[in-house]
């Protein structure tokens, strides 16, 4: 096993954390070599859960423990029962079929929550465009609910990095200010669906590079959270599709 110094999670650090059963689960589905050690908290011992995650671990031959002295180091919160270390890993997005792009997001547990919807909509290559959120973050690990570990990513200091990276693809950029309903727009992959930070959107100049579409609502709000924008923008964008022959 990789040696790691038990601690609170750290951007800089070479490993990572999902707490919680399911998020375990799934990291031991799709990430199994990866991860250094599955602890579990005394509390959890002779649970169900705990039962199955001894049985998997037993078959991978990957180390678990019951330790609450290092559960309370790692974890961010009191009553995690179920903990899984892993050390981070690259794993780039395609060059075919659809690709979520963020804009300088900022939130990690927005970041999980569209991850997560980004798989109920079978779409699996996200792009994140610098500075953003850590995607290895234990935040997003828990609000994807162990959704990242069935997703691609790749970080890009700029959104001329990625296009240079990835041409000739349809771009579609969300703007409250778009030119198209996204009830109206045909999705052509391969697609780019843009959506812009939390706190400001996509900017003016982006409309340079694609189509902008907007996602009708009330004049009540300013905007949708991004994770419920991307949602939408995944589901009309899925119900759409068509390929390029």
């Amino acid at each position: 096993m990789t040696e790691f110094k038990a601690g609170k999670y750290g951007k800089e650090s070479e490993y990572s954390y999902a707490f919680g059963f399911f998020p375990v689960f799934e990291l031991l589905k799709y990430r199994p070599g990866e991860v250094l050690r599955v602890v579990l908290s005394s509390k959890a011992k002779a649970s169900g859960g705990a039962e199955k995650l001894s049985g998997i671990c037993a078959a991978k031959n990957i180390r678990i423990s019951t330790d609450d002295k290092l559960l309370s180091r790692i974890s961010p919160k009191e009553n995690v029962f179920a903990a899984g270390i892993f050390r981070k890993y690259s794993s780039p997005i395609q060059k075919s079929g659809a690709q979520l792009v963020l804009n300088c997001p900022e939130n990690a547990g927005n970041l999980g929550t569209i991850i997560r919807t980004m798989i109920g909509f079978n779409s699996c290559d996200i792009a994140l465009i610098r500075p953003a959120v850590d995607i290895f973050d234990p935040a997003c690990v828990r609000a994807s609910m162990g959704g990242l570990f069935q997703v691609n990513f790749s970080y890009f200091d700029s959104f001329e990095g990625y296009l240079r990276e990835h041409p000739k693809r349809n771009i579609y950029l969300f703007m409250t200010s778009g030119e198209k309903s996204v009830r109206e727009a045909e999705f052509v992959k391969p697609c780019s669906l843009v959506f812009g930070s939390e706190s400001s959107g996509l900017p003016e100049e982006f409309r340079k590079h694609g189509r902008s579409v907007y996602i009708p609502q009330s004049d009540r709000i300013d905007s949708l959270n991004i994770s419920v924008a991307a949602g939408i923008g995944l589901y009309e964008a899925a119900k759409n599709f068509t390929e390029n022959e």
